[in-house]
């Protein structure tokens, strides 16, 4: 690994942009078309179809949704999706819950599946860097809330995001962006794609530069993602795909309220001296099978992952893993009904190594062990129209997991050890169209969700303050949602309301500014609120969209905190856009608005103050096959607190606080030929 992140890794890819600039003006694809990365929404319209037939809480998010927008991380893809929580805090770095899934996790995830053409990104112990996913190749994003990822035998409390790619059919030709901005920031993009009787076949190259907007926070990737299709005979058709990602992120750490509200461009003393970074390089490959068999489809494939993380922070985490994985997915169709049944997968195994964090280098050994894994699940759903408007489903995931590990050396009092965990998660819905475009919900399920290596082998923080294997039970839930979506007119929307009682919710909090967070089960805790999007179009040049969430995450009756409400997520979000104009022209002012910030602490000490961004995109058609874009984010340059690391008992000194991104401007070009 090399010591400090450098510039060289992304030139070539962005060269290779820059290289097809005489092009891009001399282009005849239809202007409309070189707004969106796909030439037709088939992907997306299946997507849709499916998200159709659940009851609860699911979005579709197309590439055309965000695409005048520097596409830098999920905030940027997701942020008009109802019921993400997403807050950005450097980089590609990102606070991912939804629902309140690993609410005290600001770091890696957990508690949501993230999936990428249908293949899960998480290690086989369910964590995972949400990094690895590059979502400016995506045609687009389903999101699935809660007991809705069945489908993809997720049983957590968030769900599951699947980011779905272009294949040579659905996205044939060149299409290229480039974007430049604010603090040194260059990124771009060449794809293409090529389809010839029953082979098709899509690539794509990105590569991403910047210096940050904070001191110690540059970023440096190169990311190639790509797939291969072939028909093989009527009603079989395989697809193979491969990812291959090095990503280099220094991290600027966290920040005393002082310093977040009146210095935001610092970084973490702590972070600086100790040169901390998530550095990734990671290969993906995957393959997916699907046969058509009249009645029924069965999809059957399997993936291997291979990963380095190099992770300098309060000890240097040098960890080499991989993961193989399989799944078997069949759905049939008959009449008034429908039956999905599935399973996976995973296996994983690490050779994880902690030293000595000299200054970002490997000082004395303080760790070696070698980590297994596995998760693997069975899942079944039943849906069944007793009469035309109304769908009864039934279903629900077994899932199993075991961790383990054997230590060679280690500094400190540490022992082997193996843990293994199982739960049923059943689902109940029913689905209701009382007229075209219209539709209620209601469901009633149960996830459970298994702790990872950080949570089951702990060796920092406290409690528990041990090195051995923690007390960590699987956190459990009975959640119920109801809900409505739909077009009327003008009017698109999509609201839930939703109640999850959880027995073991695992928290975490900061032990100091530069150690990761220490993980405990609560006994009882209570996550409630509402989920909901609203779209006008009250003209063809004029739309509204705004997404609003309320979040009422608290303790029940806990010996410690009594009915403290849990700390993080703030009761209320909202967004707006208003997009004005057509294609040839059109800008888009949005607001994002938290009346009043979250708790910093589990003891309700500190609250963070409430804020008001402003920011604007804009396109316009430069030539036909050719559009020009602009993204301005926090206009006024606000200082606020966009997230928190929670403690116990905040203070003035508790450097716990992100500073919402500064003042930023960027703009490009796309075109597709």
């Amino acid at each position: 690994m090399t010591r400090s992140v450098t510039r060289a890794a992304p030139l070539p890819a962005l060269a290779l942009v820059l290289s097809f600039s005489p092009v891009l003006f001399s282009t005849a694809a239809h202007a409309e078309e070189a707004t969106i990365i796909v030439t037709a929404p088939t992907l997306a319209d299946a997507a849709q179809q499916r998200a159709a037939q659940t009851p609860g809480g699911t979005d579709v998010v197309t590439h055309q949704d965000y695409a005048d927008k520097t596409i830098v991380s999920l905030r940027d893809t997701l942020a008009f999706s109802p019921g993400v929580y997403l807050q950005p805090r450097y980089g590609q770095e990102v606070r991912l819950a939804i629902r309140g899934s690993g609410l005290s996790r600001g770091f890696h995830m957990r508690g949501v599946t993230l999936l990428q053409d249908g293949v899960p990104i998480n290690l086989a112990d369910d964590n995972g860097d949400f990094q690895e996913l590059e979502p400016i190749f995506f045609d687009h994003l389903e999101v699935w809330r809660g007991a809705n990822a069945l489908r993809f035998g997720s049983g957590t409390l968030g769900g599951a995001i699947n980011g779905v790619t272009p294949t040579g059919r659905t996205a044939q030709g060149v299409y290229l962006r480039g974007d430049a901005g604010s603090f040194g920031l260059l990124r771009g993009l060449v794809s293409a794609g090529v389809a010839s009787g029953p082979v098709d076949a899509w690539g794509a190259v990105s590569a991403d530069t910047s210096d940050g907007d904070r001191d110690h926070a540059q970023r440096r990737s190169l990311r190639f993602h790509g797939n291969v299709g072939l028909t093989l005979g009527d009603g079989v058709a395989t697809r193979f795909y491969a990812s291959i990602n090095r990503i280099r992120q220094q991290l600027p750490g966290a920040l005393t309220e002082a310093q977040a509200l009146t210095a935001p461009r610092g970084a973490n003393a702590s972070s600086v001296a100790g040169d901390q970074r998530r550095d990734i390089d990671s290969l993906r490959l995957q393959n997916r099978t699907r046969f058509d068999l009249g009645t029924a489809t069965l999809e059957v494939g399997g993936f291997v992952n291979a990963k380095s993380l190099f992770h300098p922070i309060f000890q240097l985490i040098d960890q080499k893993s991989t993961d193989v994985g399989g799944f078997a997915r069949i759905d049939y169709a008959a009449g008034p009904v429908e039956v999905t049944l599935g399973g996976e997968i995973r296996r994983g195994s690490t050779h994880a190594r902690q030293f000595v964090n000299v200054a970002g280098r490997r000082g004395a050994l303080t760790l070696d062990a070698d980590q297994e894994a596995r998760t693997a699940s069975l899942y079944g759903e039943l849906r069944v129209r007793p009469v035309p408007p109304v769908t009864l489903i039934a279903g629900g995931v077994y899932a199993d997991g075991m961790r383990k590990r054997r230590v060679g050396f280690s500094a400190t009092p540490a022992g082997d050890g193996r843990v293994a965990f199982d739960a049923f998660s059943p689902k109940f819905g029913v689905l209701v169209e009382p007229a075209e475009h219209v539709q209620i919900f209601a469901n009633y399920s149960r996830s459970a969700e298994f702790p990872g290596f950080g949570e089951v082998f702990q060796s920092i923080g406290m409690p528990p303050a041990s090195a051995l294997i923690a007390d960590i039970r699987p956190q459990r839930a009975w959640t119920a949602e109801i809900g409505t979506r739909g077009t009327m007119g003008p009017v698109r929307w999509d609201v839930a309301w939703y109640r999850a009682a959880i027995t073991g919710e695992m928290l975490q909090y900061t032990v100091n500014s530069s150690i990761p967070a220490a993980t405990f089960n609560a006994d009882r805790t209570l996550h409630r609120g509402v989920e909901a999007g609203l779209e006008l179009t009250l003209a063809p040049w004029l739309r509204l969209r705004q997404t609003y969430a309320y979040s009422d995450f608290r303790f029940r009756g806990d010996a410690q905190f009594g009915d403290n409400r849990l700390p993080v997520v703030p009761r209320h979000v909202y967004r707006a856009e208003v997009r004005i104009g057509g294609e040839a022209l059109h800008v888009a002012p949005t607001l994002e608005w938290v009346p009043q910030g979250p708790w910093a602490d589990y003891a309700n000490r500190v609250r963070t103050p409430g804020y008001a961004l402003v920011g604007l995109t804009g396109g316009a058609r430069i030539a036909d096959g050719i559009d020009a874009f602009v993204d301005v984010r926090n206009i006024a340059g606000k200082k606020a607190i966009g997230d928190v690391s929670a403690v116990i008992a905040a203070d003035a000194a508790s450097a716990i606080y992100y500073p919402v991104e500064r003042r930023a401007v960027s703009a490009g070009l796309r075109a597709r030929f």
